[in-house]
């Protein structure tokens, strides 16, 4: 008898547990997404410019190769038909409950399942699940800054992923609070519409130059016909990432190399030495999330767009005061990221003995092999902590990671509700610790990769081909079993 599964949420994660449940021929699951679509982030990111910095034919699922892409680096819309058409493409629509946002989940001892409850358009509501699967992500839930006055403005405030496309920005002045990935991409965008554009800047970002290019009809003719070509090329991108970018974040022979091609971007596309000085970061590469753009830079250094290094006092009416004096402005759009270390917030997850999930992880998330919890008997996390990456494709690690869910369905189902080892849980956190000593992250630098305490919870620091060799298949010797 095939196990009853709640998968929360429907981006890249519950999409690939359900299809690979189909393909099992296991049907009995239900996938709750607080949303009006399937897409997750990229269903809700919807700012200008908005796309990927990993290479369209990686940043797919192996099992849905699609050579229709446009683009080496796809955007917002075309990642979002991807997945659309994924969820169409292997029937999952029938068992997509969108507009459902599930608010807890208890595990009840007795029955050895968990109770989910939901709220909806018809109010709340409650069912049962012998598995649970969260697949919420960890770019899902806008961060905004601690800044006092941000609710005197009187002008249009809104966060970059919650984009209001109500604002006609022509015309007006901008302030942008934040530099990283995702301003990157739309700062260009509103600097060519904007009467002037105050980009407020903590801390730079290493920047590196976006190689994209064009898919035109041939290449993309090319790419379908002969799926070799396909195979070859994601297998190239993948090498890439492994043997190039990975050894740059380990203090590796890269590190170097990719510093100074951040600073020859620097150099080519930032003239004025006072600026380029600015925007010149001081911690290694890597430290924090690096960017991949190429149009970040000149947009900086048009005659109608400020960086604004000057510490921010607070929000005002009028705009924005530092401890320079008042900088107007008519719109304010916060690029400041997203709550990354509250995995599964704001789900209320109880587990064996009345443990709540977020009490469990006052001192910072963790999970072994990012998947599983102890004391909280079938419950998996995709995309869980220390699973992010720095240098190749998430959707890699969250194939890996059904993958592995998959393989503990028939342990489950023949020995009753599986939870990992306490001991094993250990024995990871250990060898977590030591392979995150050497990894770049630990330099001085903050970063969305870190809790408040300074600990990293978001990345892996390993490669991904030693990620996929130790979730190839579970050890049933890490987990207890009820029977």
């Amino acid at each position: 008898m095939s196990p009853n599964i709640a998968i929360i949420g429907a981006g890249f994660g519950g999409l690939c547990m359900a299809v690979r449940l189909e393909k099992a021929g296991i049907r009995s699951y239900t996938i709750f997404e607080k949303g009006p679509d399937v897409g997750g982030t990229w269903r809700d990111n919807t700012y200008p410019g908005a796309g990927c910095d990993i290479p369209s034919h990686l940043y797919s699922f192996s099992f849905e190769k699609y050579s229709s892409w446009t683009r080496r680096y796809p955007g917002q819309p075309e990642i979002l038909d991807y997945l659309r058409r994924c969820a169409d493409a292997h029937g999952l629509r029938p068992r997509i409950r969108l507009n459902t946002e599930v608010v807890s989940a208890t595990f009840d001892e007795p029955s050895g399942r968990w109770r989910v409850r939901t709220t909806s358009g018809a109010g709340a509501g409650e069912e049962v699940f012998d598995v649970v699967v969260s697949a919420m992500g960890q770019l899902n839930r806008p961060h905004l800054p601690d800044i006092p006055g941000m609710s005197d403005f009187a002008g249009a405030a809104f966060h970059s992923a919650r984009w209001d496309h109500s604002q006609d920005l022509a015309g007006r002045r901008v302030a942008v609070i934040g530099n990283g990935s995702s301003a990157a991409q739309f700062v260009p965008k509103v600097a060519e519409v904007a009467a002037h554009l105050d980009v407020f800047q903590r801390t730079p970002s290493w920047v590196i130059p976006k190689p994209d290019a064009v898919f035109g009809p041939r290449m993309r003719a090319a790419l379908h016909r002969v799926p070799f070509l396909q195979r070859a090329y994601r297998e190239w991108v993948y090498r890439y990432g492994e043997h190039t970018l990975y050894p740059a974040l380990a203090g590796g022979w890269s590190a170097d190399l990719v510093r100074r091609r951040a600073l020859d971007h620097l150099r080519a596309q930032v003239p004025d030495p006072e600026l380029r000085a600015r925007l010149t970061p001081d911690y290694p590469v890597g430290c924090k999330r690096v960017v991949i753009d190429s149009g970040f830079y000149p947009a900086l250094t048009r005659p109608d767009v400020d960086v604004v290094t000057d510490p921010i006092v607070r929000i005002v009416p009028e705009g924005v005061r530092t401890v320079a004096g008042l900088r107007e402005a008519d719109v304010i759009v916060y690029a400041t990221g997203f709550r990354t270390t509250e995995f599964l917030a704001p789900v209320r997850i109880t587990g064996r003995g009345g443990r709540v999930l977020a009490e469990e992880w006052r001192e910072g998330a963790e999970a072994y092999l990012g998947i599983a919890v102890p004391r909280f008997p079938n419950l998996f996390l995709l995309y869980g902590p220390n699973t992010n990456l720095g240098h190749n494709s998430i959707v890699f690690m969250i194939e890996c990671q059904v993958r592995y869910i998959m393989g503990c369905l028939p342990h489950l189902a023949e020995r009753g509700p599986m939870e990992v080892r306490p001991e094993a849980m250990a024995t990871w956190r250990r060898s977590l610790d030591r392979a995150m000593s050497r990894m770049v992250w630990q330099a001085g630098c903050r970063s969305w990769y870190k809790n408040e305490a300074g600990r990293v919870t978001g990345n892996w620091p390993g490669t991904t081909m030693l990620y996929r060799r130790i979730t190839r298949a579970p050890r049933p010797d890490a987990f207890r079993f009820a029977r």
